[in-house]
């Protein structure tokens, strides 16, 4: 039996309490059920001794701001990537990921979204999201312009890198780490799905028809070991794309460990896919 993700865990709560409160509990509560956001700092970033640059991001008319780490390569005339973390822990949870990118020889920027970390206190949603990321990758235009520019979205991360690339086509690449299809597949796989969380579910994050818009190269990582995001739908995301594109089959990789397993397979794929001579990936951080 598929194991119960805490994604649907949190949409199985959601869908019991909308059925009794009724559709006010709808806009206020399912942006926070889906990301689960946190702003809390990870134990394992405080014990891997890392100075990331801390920069701040204007976002909407309201005077928001997004907490970002920029997290500079050894040369610097390496490209740049946009870095998107999953659900539940901010910035500091996702460090060892941005730690492999960087050490992939990419200056990284990595962004909370609003309503993680120091990032404006707000209920997050699907749409703001799409701004946050939006409003990284244009100061990413404006404070690197001369050098190629990827984007890179880890589980739910994955969905709003997506959009972005569909938006922003000038990006040199996507790659999807660990992404699900949609919000609404993701509860399909699981016990959760007698529940009638399609009747109340308004944030889709629907991953799998946007790619079929995308107009840039696409490369996607899955685990055949991931517990949380079914490994088939890493395959239904690459069907769907046009290319050019590629897929890394990661064997025994799981949810969290993709760029650390397949290190080899990143490296390649970044040399022969994208063009890029990366460096020899040097894992001095946990997995």
């Amino acid at each position: 039996m598929m194991a119960r993700s805490p994604l649907a865990r949190g949409f199985a709560a959601f869908a019991i309490a909308a059925a009794i409160g009724g559709c006010a509990y709808l806009t206020e509560k399912q942006g926070e059920l889906i990301f689960r956001p946190t702003k809390d700092t990870w134990w394992g970033y405080q014990n891997a001794n890392l100075r990331y640059e801390e920069r701040w991001i204007s976002v909407g008319a309201n005077g928001d701001r997004l907490h970002a780490f920029w997290a500079p390569a050894e040369d610097p005339a390496a490209p740049v990537l946009l870095y998107l973390h999953g659900a539940r822990w901010n910035l500091t949870g996702s460090v060892t990921r941005i730690e492999r990118w960087r050490k992939l020889g990419f200056h990284v920027l990595a962004i909370d979204y609003r309503g993680f970390g120091k990032s404006t206190e707000i209920s997050p949603s699907e749409q703001l999201a799409y701004e946050d990321a939006q409003a990284a990758w244009d100061h990413l235009a404006k404070t690197q312009p001369a050098r190629p520019r990827f984007i890179v979205g880890h589980s739910l991360g994955g969905a709003i890198a997506a959009e972005l690339a569909v938006r922003r086509p000038d990006a040199s690449g996507l790659v999807l780490e660990a992404t699900f299809t949609s919000i609404r597949d993701m509860v399909e796989h699981t016990a959760w799905r007698l529940l009638p969380v399609g009747l109340i579910l308004t944030q889709e994050f629907d991953t799998l028809s946007k790619l079929s818009k995308l107009r840039l190269p696409l490369l996607i990582v899955h685990g055949t070991r991931d517990a949380i995001v079914p490994y088939e739908m890493g395959e239904r995301l690459y069907a769907a794309a046009p290319g050019p594109k590629r897929f890394i089959k990661v064997e025994g990789g799981s949810h969290h460990n993709l760029s650390a397993v397949a290190n080899d397979q990143y490296r390649a794929a970044l040399r022969d896919f994208f063009g890029l001579a990366p460096r020899v990936l040097e894992v001095s951080v946990p997995r």
